[in-house]
């Protein structure tokens, strides 16, 4: 099976910088209730009040740690677990129930307390908990929103620490299928990767169960959001969102806007465009963020290894990769890095702009036989730990994906995406030409519960949008589509990154938190420049 990128939106630029500068240069409980708010929030359903209704017990976050890097994180000051009970199919609130981990940094003033501030890092897969602890002990955070909310985020159904989880490859079945390039477009080719596709979905279908696949789209994800916002006693839901996580945020506004207060949403999803179309737009912003990385490359004091000439970037690049089809290199710790891994890693760093230096050096030492700092970058985006170790990650991505995206049957269709793709983004081009094979979402054991639309909501607050210009996962006129479709105002944010709020800039930092915190909009036109 192979996993084309960019297949997700997950890291914030924060996140990613300081894992990967790590990576490759390197209880007493309280309790709380929804109360009131609970009860008003369950509505005319009484099945579902219990679960409006429940008190969270609150103590040590050690056991939603998935490593010793989190175990250590989550014992920073202020920060304590609990988990959430909700229903895993709400057609069906008195049958089996799913645990959502959540994780709270309380409010440094308690006596200038607003309420809870949730947040969402993207993916989809993204784990909240453990974004929410980065963002908490981050010094970057708004000392403004860290005093006066508390920041919440959870580990969305199926995803992370909550339960049950998504789960359909064990470690060595994950390095194995990143090691399948899949690069043969012809039939004996195609009808290899279908069958271990379907290989893949049999593996989700085993390991996890139709009935948790069937319910673990954004349309549930958001109503476990309810609940959540309404047993930490909050009447509105206040929430940030980044990448996949607007997605989350539009969902809930549509399907709740009497309970939204404030909402940001930055790089965003455009709500009403089709799956192929999204994964043609987030390969050429891909190819700006490669062409960007080039001409930074070509200014610097020390030769590029892509050359000096920006133009002919691409060309030495593939001249570099496309060897790794036939000839893996050798990556260090009896590892290989191949192709994929090699497009993979370059990808990661494009998220970023101040991670082009370990990419230039990550692409001199390709140059020179050593894969190894592109196997790092790469374990990164497929959350692979120093022991072999995967997150569930990838998993959740592509589950999730698959109920919430269109399933494409047609490969002629899958055909015209690549060929496409090809054109946009020919720094990721085999040269052999396009693979048609159906990707999982073809054969997976239940429908999509949701479909691309312009969100119709009626009554919702203003909300605020930050796009980045050149943002090569989201790219910024998907951010200027949804802030016209919710009728909120969009902060234009001039620079090369994923996303933007949060991260340190003043200019985007003063005007989101001045809306988180006051309900202050804005100005109309707000144009920010990251350095």
């Amino acid at each position: 099976m192979s996993f084309p990128v960019p297949r997700r939106t997950l890291r914030t630029p924060l996140g990613i910088l300081s894992v990967l500068l790590a990576a490759v240069l390197a209880a007493a409980c309280t309790t709380s209730t929804g109360g009131a708010a609970a009860d008003a929030a369950a509505g005319s359903d009484p099945a579902l009040k219990a679960f409006y209704g429940q008190t969270l017990s609150w103590g040590s976050c050690a056991q939603f740690a998935s490593s010793a890097d989190e175990e250590k994180s989550f014992t920073a000051p202020g920060l304590d677990c609990a988990a959430l009970r909700v229903p895993l199919d709400y057609a069906d609130p008195g049958g089996r129930t799913a645990d959502i981990a959540v994780l709270r940094h309380k409010a440094t003033d308690p006596s200038q307390r607003i309420g809870s501030l949730l947040v969402n890092p993207g993916g989809p897969g993204g784990s909240g908990i453990s974004f929410a602890a980065s963002l908490g002990t981050s010094a970057k955070t708004p000392v403004s929103v860290l005093a006066r909310f508390d920041l919440v985020g959870f580990d969305p159904r199926g995803v992370g620490a909550s339960t049950p989880a998504i789960d359909c490859l064990d470690d060595k079945q994950n390095d194995a299928e990143r090691a399948d390039d899949d690069t043969d477009p012809s039939p004996a080719g195609v009808a290899e990767t279908e069958a271990e596709n379907k290989q893949f979905v049999q593996g989700c279908i085993s390991r996890t169960g139709v009935d948790v696949l069937a319910n673990v789209g954004t349309r549930d994800v958001v109503k476990d959001m309810d609940v959540l916002r309404a047993v930490l006693g909050d009447q509105k839901l206040t929430y940030a969102g980044f990448s996949y996580g607007t997605r989350i945020g539009s969902t809930y506004a549509e399907a709740f806007p009497q309970n939204v207060r404030a909402l940001v949403l930055d790089g965003a999803l455009d709500p009403q465009q089709t799956t192929i179309d999204r994964t043609v737009d987030q390969n050429q912003g891909f190819q700006g963020a490669f062409d960007a990385f080039a001409t930074w490359c070509a200014a610097q004091p020390t030769p590029c290894p892509l050359g000096q000439d920006p133009a002919k970037a691409t060309t030495v690049w593939l001249a570099l990769v496309r060897p790794l089809i036939d000839d893996p290199l050798p990556a260090g710790a009896g590892r290989t890095l191949g192709w994929n891994d090699a497009q993979t890693g370059i990808s990661q760093a494009l998220y970023v702009s101040a991670a082009y230096p370990i990419l230039a050096r990550g692409i001199a030492d390709l140059a020179r036989g050593n894969g190894t700092i592109l196997l790092r970058l790469a374990d990164l985006y497929y959350d692979r730990d120093a022991k072999g170790h995967y997150s569930n990650m990838l998993e959740a991505f592509t589950a999730i994906s698959c109920v919430d995206e269109q399933q494409t049957t047609d490969r002629a269709q899958i055909d015209a995406q690549n060929r496409r793709v090809d054109e946009v983004a020919p720094f990721r081009s085999t040269g052999k030409g396009p693979v048609d094979a159906l990707d999982p979402c073809a054969f997976w054991p239940v429908k999509p519960t949701s479909r691309p639309h312009v969100p119709k909501v009626d009554g919702l607050p203003p909300t605020v949008v930050v796009s980045v210009t050149g943002d090569p996962a989201t790219p910024y006129q998907a951010g200027v589509d949804l802030a016209k479709a919710l009728g909120g105002r969009l902060i234009k944010v001039v620079g090369d990154q994923h996303t933007a709020s949060l991260q340190g800039n003043a200019c985007v930092d003063d005007a989101v938190a001045k809306y988180l915190t006051d309900l202050t909009l804005p100005a109309e036109g707000l144009e920010c420049r990251l350095t």
